[in-house]
């Protein structure tokens, strides 16, 4: 139902090109307060309206990036909840979902409380939290409440230190007891183990950066997938699989739509755009776990986003310093900073022909919104939370050290120049970002999650 208060602001964007649930239409949509009041054909500008002409503009609900590490509490040099989020509002991301492997870990529900209360007030766009399970905490799991934390995240990787599930009995009580969806980094750490082994046996500490993807090999992550698939089915859980990387993998992921499965999948925009051919070029800069792999690899993954097999595209963002990044294979963290540029990556994926926009605001804008069980967002509906984003896809833009937002203050985009430029951010019906700048305007407010297992 329309909405018709007064003295609340209004803000008219006229002659938009709407992508939403699947179609492309020309429309005007009249936002007042932080709610999309109408959606028409054509709508006169109420009196005190402010205007914004999206003529030749794409108008999209905000991304929802599932899947970011924006490094606060402890690691605040590297970024933080205030820089990143505005970093993501320059790149039309509005909602996001951060990652517990901070300082302190968020693996108690106190810690949980605390990153909340962290966040408050500070937030460009609208924010999540994940809770991080450990080989020892499974009493606070099964205290969790629905709607504390946006899933309970599963390190089944050797990625992160003590947030590192290897236990297989700690593993089948996860799966059992989580009262709200679990999310796995999938590889086997053993297995990488041995590979780094036999990579220090033939090149000693100067191991190129061509054998990252054969160390944290296909082999590795399709036998940790393979592992958490197999307990979501024997205890009936939710379970979303993080940052898939390979071919061999995409079998196990079924072609339904979200709505019908109880398995769901994500990519993240690098391994959507990167392979191991970039290696020489980037080096330690597009290091990341899972590795970005082989050509043939994300030309699968593509095709599995095609075929429905893949449900969601987020980031991963997770930055780190220069300087942190100019280490040898061994000391080089793995990670880089994605969020200000995803979107710009995927209008790039539509303009070549490898997906279309409406599969693109199908799996990073509405997706996680229906996965994550969010109340009102991720459409342009009647009613619903203003969070939108407006790209101009006939204006091109090109990365500079000079325009990159994260703190970390470099991107693996440097040099490059996208096709399109996002125009508009809007979060909660307030313009965070326009023209190439952030307004100021601090507007994330905290997602509220309603799907239980």
């Amino acid at each position: 139902m329309p909405f018709h208060n007064t003295g609340v602001k209004r803000i008219l964007i006229s002659n938009a090109r709407l992508v939403n649930e699947g179609e492309t239409r020309d429309v005007d949509v009249l936002l007042e307060g932080d709610r999309i009041a109408r959606i028409d054909g054509a709508i006169a500008a109420p009196e005190g309206a402010e205007v914004i002409d999206a003529s030749g503009k794409y108008l999209l609900p905000g991304m929802i990036d599932d899947q970011v590490h924006f490094r606060e509490p402890g690691l605040t040099h590297k970024g933080d909840l205030a820089t990143e989020s505005a970093a993501a509002a320059a790149g039309g991301i509005t909602s996001f979902m951060d990652m517990p492997n901070v300082n302190p870990l968020t693996t108690t529900r106190t810690a949980l409380a605390d990153k909340h209360a962290l966040a408050a007030g500070r937030c460009t766009g609208n924010y999540g939290f994940y809770f991080g399970a450990t080989n020892t905490n499974i009493e606070e799991i099964r205290a969790l409440q629905v709607g504390e934390a946006c899933g309970i995240k599963a390190f089944m990787g050797a990625s992160t230190g003590d947030m590192l599930v290897d236990d297989p009995d700690t593993l089948d009580q996860i799966f059992a007891h989580a009262p709200v969806m679990v999310v796995t980094h999938c590889e086997d750490s053993p297995m990488i183990w041995a590979n780094e082994d036999a990579a220090r046996e033939k090149y000693g500490d100067d191991v190129p950066l061509t054998e990252h993807p054969n160390i944290r090999s296909a082999e590795a992550c399709y036998a940790s997938s393979s592992l958490a698939i197999e307990l979501a089915r024997k205890h009936d859980a939710l379970l979303h699989v993080l940052h898939l990387t390979t071919a061999i993998e995409m079998p196990q992921f079924s072609k339904a739509h979200r709505s019908e499965k109880r398995i769901t999948a994500e990519v993240c925009v690098h391994h959507l755009w990167f392979d191991e051919s970039r290696y020489e070029e980037l080096g330690t800069r597009i290091k990341c776990n899972p590795a970005i792999k082989r050509a043939t690899d994300r030309q699968a993954l593509i095709t599995a986003l095609n075929e429905g097999r893949i449900d969601i595209i987020a980031t991963d963002h997770a930055p780190h310093t220069a300087e942190e990044k100019e280490g040898t294979y061994f000391k080089a963290p793995a990670g880089l900073p994605l969020v200000q540029h995803a979107l710009l990556v995927l209008f790039d994926l539509a303009a070549s022909g490898q997906i279309s926009i409406e599969l693109l605001v199908d799996r990073a804008c509405h997706a996680s919104a229906d996965i994550f069980g969010m109340k009102e967002r991720g459409y342009v509906r009647e009613g619903w939370f203003a969070d939108l984003v407006l790209v101009d896809a006939a204006k091109p833009y090109r990365v500079t050290a000079n325009n990159v937002l994260y703190k970390c203050g470099w991107s693996p985009f440097e040099g490059h120049e996208f096709s399109s430029t996002i125009d508009t951010t809007i979060v909660n019906g307030d313009v965070v970002y326009r023209d190439g700048a952030l307004t100021g305007r601090i507007a994330g407010r905290r997602l509220d999650f309603a799907r239980a297992r």
